[in-house]
């Protein structure tokens, strides 16, 4: 905003009438932003102006001084100290005929009650000896901290989930193996140490009302040495041997489930697998072989050319390929809803860790949460209890807690991207934004929207242009309030008719928006919304600077009152 400042320096002009000249303050003064805009922790402003030409004295010496005023402080800008051209002091020499320009920059450290402030000009001027008394003027007003309805808690934070299944499958499995080019059973196949558990383990699952059988599964195998007919032949018929001595131990123990029949006729990835498992000497060369050849004929030719290492394979490699193969599914049957619920109240110990963490998913009471989540702390010290406290702290507006809770969440799991995502949101909510930006720099990976935290980062910062670059295309209140910092009203109208969850903080941003647009309706149709939503929003819209200009209206008034 343009000041024209034709000074009250009437006291000097009389004392200086002899020679017809004055010491003037710039004839224009254009201060930049107008009003002052907090960016960062800095409220700055560049002064620009003229000194009007033949106004200037020549021995005449103008110390000019930045100064805001505030809630009955002041706070001081650097001096810049411009002298006549045959003036004995230093600074920046003014031209009497020509005149010149003026310009200053000035920061201050942003102090939360300079919200309400302005900025003048406060000058010491002299002509030779004689001091001229000139008075502070009045230059700008402040200070607009719109950047701050960025916050931390418009970011979601990033759970970091149990992993309780309430059934699990295990699985018992167990060989028969066959003699070259056989499929008869041999009962030291059949009553081996592998088959005897693999029938407990058949009637454990029939008897336990917490156990289910999910299916059994007999396949037959070949190993794929000799022609392709023989082995089909061999697997189909060593599959058939195992499913029916399996089927009768079934039928006596009373197990109606099906037994499911697969075969494999030449086994290569069991070759391949216990090629890799062996201590034989050669045996990359035998692999190369596999990886080179896909046709099995050829394949099988290969390896048999392989003279040096194939009477190793025939001895130690192929006979355990030639087996039939059992697999009992068993599903194990967790706890209730209502019994882990009931046990998370009364008896957490008998609770398994990830059970607990899954208890706490089974209420809303946040004390009930907060609760199960310590008990999961104590017992088990799981990173995932403390993140869960911190969430809980984060939401009621405890930041001190949740960042003592997420930074015990990273004693024990320290490169965790949800923990360290959340603990930068908590530094963030606390302004402790280096802090932050080094948790959110090890939070590659969340499952949150990373971007959209750093975007607001950035906005604290005062980097709007990184802020612009990381929201993309987030629809927030936070990616609204870079938008209005980069004086993009329109995208800011669109962004906040796009947040999913619209709060009071929506409403006040729309009406700043309209504030700005000179949308008088707008304003007082969405400061209505906010206050009704928010009532501690009225105080902040008495002192806001971005409704000044509606700040003595009778409307304005009934909405603050």
């Amino acid at each position: 905003m343009k000041k024209s400042l034709f000074f009250s320096l009437i006291a000097a002009v009389a004392l200086l009438a002899s020679c017809n000249k004055t010491l003037p303050n710039p004839d224009q003064l254009s201060v930049n932003p107008n009003p002052l805009q907090k960016v960062g922790d800095k409220v700055d402003a560049q002064i620009t102006g003229t000194f009007p030409a033949k106004k200037f004295a020549k021995k005449g010496v103008l110390v000019v001084t930045p100064v805001l005023k505030y809630a009955g402080k002041e706070a001081l800008g650097e001096p810049v100290t411009y002298v006549g051209e045959k003036a004995k002091e230093n600074g920046k020499t003014v031209n009497y005929k020509q005149g010149g320009k003026y310009t200053q920059s000035c920061s201050f450290k942003y102090e939360p009650e300079m919200r309400k402030s302005e900025l003048y000009l406060r000058f010491e001027g002299r002509v030779g000896k004689k001091v001229i008394e000139i008075p502070d003027i009045k230059v700008a007003d402040g200070v607009l901290v719109t950047d701050e309805l960025a916050e931390a808690q418009d970011n979601k934070l990033a759970a970091t989930p149990d992993k309780f299944q309430r059934i699990i499958q295990e699985m018992t499995e167990a060989d028969i193996k066959f003699l070259i080019q056989q499929a008869t059973l041999r009962s030291s196949e059949t009553k081996s140490e592998e088959m005897k558990a693999l029938q407990a383990a058949i009637k454990d699952a029939q008897a336990d009302e917490k156990k289910a059988i999910n299916k059994i599964e007999v396949s037959g195998y070949a190993s794929p040495d000799g022609g392709m007919d023989l082995n089909e032949k061999l697997a189909k018929n060593r599959q058939k041997a195992a499913q029916d001595f399996l089927k009768k131990d079934l039928k006596k123990n009373k197990v109606t489930n099906e037994v499911e029949a697969n075969i494999t006729a030449e086994d290569w990835a069991g070759f391949q697998a216990a090629v890799e498992q062996s201590n034989m000497q050669d045996k990359d060369l035998v692999l190369r072989v596999l990886s080179m050849y896909s046709d099995p004929e050829e394949r099988e030719a290969q390896i048999k050319n392989l003279s040096a290492v194939y009477k190793t394979i025939a001895d130690e490699v192929l006979p355990a390929l030639r087996r039939s193969r059992l697999i009992l599914t068993t599903d194990l049957i967790g706890k209730s809803d209502e019994e882990i619920a009931a046990l998370a109240k009364t008896d957490a110990a008998q609770l398994s860790v990830e059970e607990l963490l899954y208890a706490a998913t089974l209420t809303k009471d946040a004390k009930e949460q907060m609760a199960i989540y310590q008990k999961a702390a104590e017992l088990y010290n799981d990173y995932r209890a403390y993140n869960g406290m911190g969430e809980l702290y984060f939401a009621e507006g405890n930041i001190a807690e949740a960042r003592r809770c997420y930074a015990k969440a990273l004693e024990i799991q320290p490169n965790d991207p949800d923990v360290n995502y959340n603990a930068g949101l908590a530094a963030m909510a606390d302004n402790d934004l280096a802090k932050a930006e080094e948790y959110l720099g090890k939070a590659a990976g969340t499952k949150a929207n990373l971007n959209a935290a750093l975007g607001t980062l950035y906005t604290k910062k005062g980097d709007y242009a990184a802020a612009k670059k990381a929201y993309g295309n987030t629809a927030s209140n936070n990616a609204a309030v870079q938008q209005i910092l980069n004086e993009d009203y329109a995208a800011a109208r669109q962004t906040l008719n796009n947040v999913k969850e619209p709060n009071a903080t929506t409403a006040y941003l729309k009406a700043i928006v309209g504030a700005r647009t000179n949308d008088k309706a707008a304003v007082y149709e969405n400061l209505k919304a906010a206050v009704a939503k928010d009532a501690a929003l009225k105080e902040r819209a008495k002192d806001d600077i971005e409704f000044a200009k509606f700040a003595e209206e009778a409307e304005f008034q009934v909405i603050v009152k």
